[in-house]
């Protein structure tokens, strides 16, 4: 299975595979939705099978809900859960500071609420999603469908004075109708090159009437799991406010057993 998979895809279930042994047995584990995520939840399913890990999972999407009850893991709703210990996701882009840009996959809102109502987050992530300056990766707006045109107008006439490269907003479409996320509203992709400013920006759009959510991560994560195509894993560790770095390589041939463990 390992050669038919892509270097990206080698990279992904490096930092997947890396990241499901933080998982404890009788944890509350926040899911991921993405490709990413998805390597995640399925070996999660085999230590569930292989090992008898007990876990209470959170999806952010209903995507991640049926793969994880696929594999075997006991999923709650997150007012079930109350508080989760540990939440695992991706990113479509994350700087030095781990601030992010999710939403790439329409799951930024339920993303959003299960990281901050977890005592940690982990990013899984490969090397290309890592950025100088936030903003190549379109910003994801999520927006309810009443006056969705409005709010956009809104959001266009705020970033002329906010420190970005471009302005450029566009409707997310499915076909021919709107994208439609799992609670019913919008997404207005932002195409801005560069974010000065993340925070500010996330502020001020929160503040536009009909935004539900943007996709700026500031403050939430805690620590990266990049991997890289030959099974190697670089681990950094902000919480604790310095940069801790540290290096582990997955065994590859493993992918070639994960669909049949399951």
């Amino acid at each position: 299975m390992t050669d038919q998979m892509t270097p990206i895809d080698r990279a992904k279930y490096a930092s997947a595979y890396c990241a499901a042994d933080f998982v404890k047995d009788g944890m509350r584990v926040g899911l991921g939705t993405g490709s990413t995520a998805s390597w995640l939840v399925r070996r999660l399913g085999a230590r569930v099978k292989n090992e008898g890990l007990r876990i209470i999972a959170v999806p952010t999407s209903t995507r991640t809900a049926q793969l994880a009850h696929e594999v075997g893991i006991n999923v709650v709703s997150l007012d079930e859960a109350r508080w989760l210990d540990l939440t695992i996701d991706g990113a479509d882009e994350f700087d030095a500071e781990l601030t992010l840009i999710k939403g790439g996959g329409g799951a930024l809102l339920h993303e959003k609420i299960v990281a901050t109502a977890s005592d940690q987050m982990i990013v899984i992530t490969d090397p290309a999603k890592e950025v100088n300056a936030l903003g190549a990766f379109p910003l994801p707006v999520e927006v309810i469908p009443f006056g969705w045109q409005a709010s956009k107008a809104l959001i266009e006439e705020i970033l002329a004075s906010m420190d970005v490269l471009d302005r450029q907003t566009r409707l997310r479409m499915n076909g021919d109708a709107p994208y439609v996320t799992d609670e019913g509203n919008y997404i207005l992709d932002l195409a801005l090159g560069r974010i000065g400013n993340a925070r500010q920006l996330s502020l001020v759009l929160n503040q536009v009437p009909g935004v539900v959510e943007n996709g700026l991560f500031v403050d939430i994560a805690d620590q990266v799991i990049i991997g890289h195509p030959d099974g190697a894993v670089e681990l950094r560790d902000l919480s604790d406010g310095s940069a801790q770095v540290s290096h582990r390589q997955v065994e590859l041939a493993e992918a070639s057993n994960i669909f049949d463990d399951i």
